[in-house]
């Protein structure tokens, strides 16, 4: 169970104490992130969120900020997605006053110093290497990119190496300003929770800036047209993914989209890691995954092939999708992808951390923040029916997208492959 309340400056707090804990978690969710950027500014929300543990007035550098929470054995970091950011602080219970005034300190009075804004250019542009060098990630960025074209959506979360050279500080700033507000803000403490927590909460997060909300991103409701990329690799195996358009945040039939992609490709058990790994011996891995945004979304199958059998790997998972759209679903996968999902689910509240992301994005994106035991139960109303009808939906062939990090330049070659 869970409290929710908001402080004066606009920002949603909610409570989800558990008995069963010694720790602490302390989230703070910031509703923006890549989506909300134009193209001088791609990149700026993850350099911001950088930015924040590079001191503040009271701790004036990273080896003040982290020495402290070191020294209480705290876990602490910080993400940031297309469409949010986010911080936290996860400790022993008798050390929630520390968690809380680090993270408003770190919100509300970082410096942004000018050498040190400088200095983590050079970071993030190694970062951005690193994600380059590694074809299982930098796959996920072209995919994204041939699906929502030259879009916010489409574009790297971290940005380019010359944007972010080139971005200004004030431009930052300014950036920051627009958004970093109390009406954009969740905070969320789970765990071992204290009795005077609201109070808590009052007294270090009520200098949030109470101001209006910069402007929304541009919605987006079509995607770029279906095809083939290829990002020449020199690799040994070959990265990629398959995927097509699905639904938005809101939809009501993500559940059934979500059981659906369990089935497929979820589990060891999957039928994709059956076929194609198992029976087939054509991959390392191979998974399926829903990626929901608000208004658009997308289902993605992701594998790692054999560079010199990647003809017949190709075929052979659009084959299986094709499968579970002629014959549908037994009931058995039904119930085992449900089980799959409520036992991942329970596990997933047993940390405190765990269960502050859970709230937190339901509070940035749905409607109404659900207790678990509602999220139990929508669950188990999902039918047979429900899911072979999303497959019909979804798992169209015409709207297949294949991107491929890998030793290859004839695209020719690959739509064929793509076409079956």
């Amino acid at each position: 169970m869970f409290k929710a309340f908001k402080l004066p400056n606009g920002a949603c707090v909610i409570i989800a104490p558990r008995k069963d804990t010694q720790a602490v978690t302390v989230m703070v969710f910031v509703k923006v992130g890549s989506r909300y950027e134009n193209v001088p500014l791609n990149g700026a929300s993850h350099f911001l969120e950088h930015l924040m543990f590079k001191g503040t007035k009271r701790r004036p550098d990273t080896l003040t900020l982290s020495k402290e929470l070191d020294s209480i054995g705290a876990e602490f970091n910080a993400f940031t997605s297309k469409d949010h950011t986010a911080y936290y602080i996860k400790a022993s219970k008798q050390h929630i006053d520390l968690a809380l005034d680090m993270l408003s300190d770190m919100l509300i009075n970082s410096k942004f110093d000018s050498k040190e804004l400088d200095r983590e250019r050079g970071v993030i542009i190694e970062e951005i290497n690193m994600y380059e060098d590694n074809p299982m990630t930098l796959v996920e960025d072209v995919f994204e990119r041939q699906l929502y074209g030259d879009t916010p959506l489409g574009r790297n979360i971290a940005g380019t190496k010359q944007g972010i050279a080139a971005m200004s500080r004030k431009a930052m700033l300014q950036y920051k300003d627009a958004y970093y507000v109390g009406a954009n803000t969740t905070i969320i403490v789970s765990g071992s929770v204290p009795k005077n927590i609201k109070p808590l909460i009052k007294k270090y997060f009520r200098k949030l800036p109470k101001k209006q909300l910069g402007k929304s991103f541009a919605k987006q409701t079509s995607f770029a047209k279906p095809g083939v990329v290829l990002r020449q690799k020199a690799t040994e195996q070959v990265h990629l993914t398959i995927g097509m358009p699905t639904f938005g945040y809101l939809d009501k039939r993500n559940d059934a989209l979500a059981l659906l992609s369990i089935i497929l490709g979820g589990t060891m058990s999957s039928r994709l890691f059956i076929e194609i790994r198992e029976r087939r011996g054509l991959c390392y891995y191979i998974r399926a995954s829903v990626n929901p945004y608000e208004q658009v979304g997308h289902l993605t199958i992701q594998a790692g092939i054999d560079k010199h059998r990647i003809d017949k790997a190709i075929p052979a998972i659009t084959a299986e999708l094709v499968k579970i759209v002629r014959t549908g679903i037994t009931a058995e996968e039904l119930y085992r992808a449900k089980e799959y999902v409520k036992g991942k689910f329970v596990l997933s509240l047993e940390d405190s951390e765990n269960v502050a992301g859970w709230l937190g994005k339901q509070a940035l994106f749905q409607r109404k923040v659900k207790t678990d035991a509602e999220r139990m139960a929508d669950i188990e109303k999902i039918t047979r029916r429900a899911v072979e009808q999303v497959a019909r939906q979804v798992l169209k062939p015409n709207a297949y997208r294949l991107a491929i990090v890998g030793p290859y330049t004839d695209h020719k070659r690959f739509a064929r492959l793509l076409r079956g």
